[in-house]
């Protein structure tokens, strides 16, 4: 008499001499009978990576924010027990069904952060179950393999950029706001590192993508506006502030190198524009015709790096010291630099 098992629609492949499956599995049977069994494990021991929980309201928000969009790629699981393929004809061999019997351990290879947040959206919302990911099945041929798998599939995984994410991300509304503000605002135009968050030393780029959406998030920050009025507010506070600084006029009028403005002044360190950032925020909770007028305090700043006022300040022994104490200092003073008048105003 045959076991109970679990049938599923599949496509089976050749990898490396093994057969194995690639199946859609309704997300429902997803959360009931793949579970993460090795947390108690020493780690010797484990085929996986213990479970980080921290992840997971973030991944099963991700769902339940883009019920229409969401995306995620194939788990891949190791079946330690009974697994058979039945083609559906002849004619096409490859394509049929697999049973694995219900007495079989479920090994996640890959996705064990998914797998759980998909379960945490279905007690959320169980209008998910229906929907399907993708399950790539292996036969488990023991401990050793399963973790020679674990770390084959992450060994050449690269996190993207902050700044390719930026670029990509037509969700959130702060890459919505830095993009717009690259198109827009003169002195960005052209000078953006839209990939890396690193500029080559032969680039023509003055300043990333990721330290501008940075800089912007600083100045927006707790602006209750709609989108549209919050875009252009950023772009009339950068297009102000870049009129204050000649190294980036003259960059942009081709007077100047981007490499010698990168190598000798600091206008262009991440560091300073999210300072600026920072600072414009106090300035544009101001009347319009009241906060550009103290961006004219920036015609004063020298941004030589050889200026001895960025000692400590910025450079710790010659080196730019980007830690979160450092960008709080400069905030701090890019704020004093800017609002020095203001004191004098309301006194």
């Amino acid at each position: 008499m045959r076991s109970a098992a679990f049938v599923f629609p599949a496509v089976k492949g050749i990898q490396a001499q093994r057969e194995y499956y690639v199946s859609m599995v309704p997300l429902e049977v997803i959360a009931k009978i793949f579970q993460f069994a090795d947390e108690e494990l020493p780690p010797e021991v484990r085929s996986q990576r213990i479970l980080n929980k921290s992840r997971i309201p973030e991944i099963r928000d991700y769902i339940l924010s883009n019920p229409d969009s969401y995306v995620f790629s194939a788990l891949t699981v190791s079946v330690d027990g009974s697994m058979d393929f039945q083609s559906v004809s002849d004619i096409t061999p490859q394509v049929g069904t697999i049973s694995i019997s219900m007495t079989s351990r479920f090994l996640i290879n890959d996705g064990q952060h998914r797998r759980a947040a998909i379960a945490e959206a279905l007690k959320i919302d169980p209008s998910l179950k229906n929907e399907h990911i993708s399950v790539v099945f292996y036969r488990d041929e023991g401990l050793v393999r399963s973790q020679q798998m674990f770390s084959d599939l992450n060994r050449y995984a690269i996190k993207p950029t902050r700044s390719i994410n930026i670029l990509f991300n037509s969700r959130e509304e702060s890459s919505i706001v830095a993009k717009k503000v690259i198109e827009d605002v003169d002195v960005f135009k052209g000078l953006v590192e839209k990939e890396r968050t690193a500029i080559s030393n032969r680039s023509k780029a003055l300043f990333t993508l990721s330290a501008i959406c940075t800089a912007t998030n600083e100045l927006l920050s707790g602006i209750d506006l709609p989108l549209q009025k919050k875009i252009s507010l950023a772009e009339k506070y950068w297009n102000a502030v870049g009129t204050h600084i000649p190294e980036w006029q003259k960059v942009k009028a081709g007077e100047l190198k981007s490499s010698d403005v990168r190598r000798d002044y600091i206008c262009s360190l991440s560091l300073t524009l999210v300072a600026l950032g920072f600072a414009g925020n106090a300035l544009v909770k101001m009347p319009l015709d009241k906060w550009e007028n103290y961006l004219k305090n920036l015609d004063s700043i020298d941004w030589r790096k050889t200026n001895p006022v960025w000692e400590n300040l910025v450079f710790v022994n010659g080196r730019v010291a980007a830690n979160r104490s450092t960008q709080r200092t400069m905030s701090c003073y890019m704020k004093n630099v800017l609002l020095e008048t203001v004191g004098m105003e309301n006194g």
